[in-house]
């Protein structure tokens, strides 16, 4: 991998974590059209996901820090239940990442017509959530935690947003869209860095054996533009779901998705 190539592809990660348009997707994508393989760009996918951490812990440090004072305080308050739901929603994407991880890998080798149809599903999500009018707008409470923690677990499925399919599936069960966004960036840190940890030991072993050789150049120059694009990405984001604007990534992903499935039919 050139450092061209992860400056490339560090951009696109950083702005398809946030955005509803899925950054597994993406970066299948591009990958495939690099030429990069599954095994060198394993410890990449885990540098620049660090990276879009790092900056969600950046732009979201406010809320961040009003959850830790509040959780030291040892007592059932706001801070402590806002806490509780991001346990919840956990609980869905565990099981899978437990049980069913080498399933999802296996899905992931089966190309891009996969990423294509998921593509759509994205776009028809974020559809109906754009026109769907629901009759409340409450916070979020333990049982909407769930239902958007089951929504993440799916879209563990390469070209299935993660952002859109949570942040779609709370505005859909009357969720208040002015937090939406920043539960969906908070709540997904957790299983991340848990991700890193189950996966650490395939970049050990590929590194024992000569595999996935990717230079420090190119993963310097990925984590410092996933990053950048990740913070500009997040902090958009939340702005646009408070405006309710999600229609344009429905066509965005509608547009590649279909272009996807052509090429995949063609054999391109």
């Amino acid at each position: 991998m050139s450092w061209l190539q992860a400056l490339i592809l560090g951009i696109l990660q950083g702005l398809t974590e946030f955005l509803p348009v899925s950054s597994s997707g993406h970066l299948a994508i591009v990958s495939n059209l690099f030429g990069i393989d599954g095994e060198s760009n394993l410890t990449f996918t885990i540098v620049v996901h660090v990276a879009t951490v790092c900056s969600t812990l950046l732009v979201l440090w406010k809320e961040i820090d009003w959850l830790l004072k509040g959780i030291l305080k040892f007592k059932m308050n706001d801070e402590m239940r806002y806490f509780f739901n991001i346990l919840i929603s956990m609980i869905p994407v565990g099981i899978v990442g437990l049980f069913f991880k080498d399933t999802v890998e296996e899905i992931f080798g089966e190309g891009m017509l996969v990423v294509g149809i998921m593509l759509l599903v994205t776009a028809a999500l974020l559809s109906f959530a754009y026109f769907y009018k629901p009759r409340v707008s409450r916070e979020i409470t333990l049982r909407d935690a769930f239902v958007i923690g089951l929504a993440q677990a799916v879209a563990v499925l390469p070209g299935l947003s993660r952002s859109g399919s949570t942040i779609a599936t709370g505005l859909l069960i009357g969720n208040k869209k002015e937090k939406l966004a920043q539960f969906s960036f908070l709540m997904v840190i957790p299983p991340i860095l848990g991700e890193l940890l189950l996966d650490g030991k395939k970049i050990v072993e590929g590194a024992a054996a000569g595999q996935g050789d990717v230079s420090l150049m190119a993963l310097a120059v990925g984590f410092v533009a996933a990053f950048i694009s990740g913070a500009l990405a997040c902090k958009w984001m939340i702005n646009v779901v408070r405006r309710g604007k999600l229609i344009y990534f429905a066509i965005y992903c509608a547009i590649v998705g279909i272009t996807v499935l052509l090429f995949s039919f063609l054999g391109v």
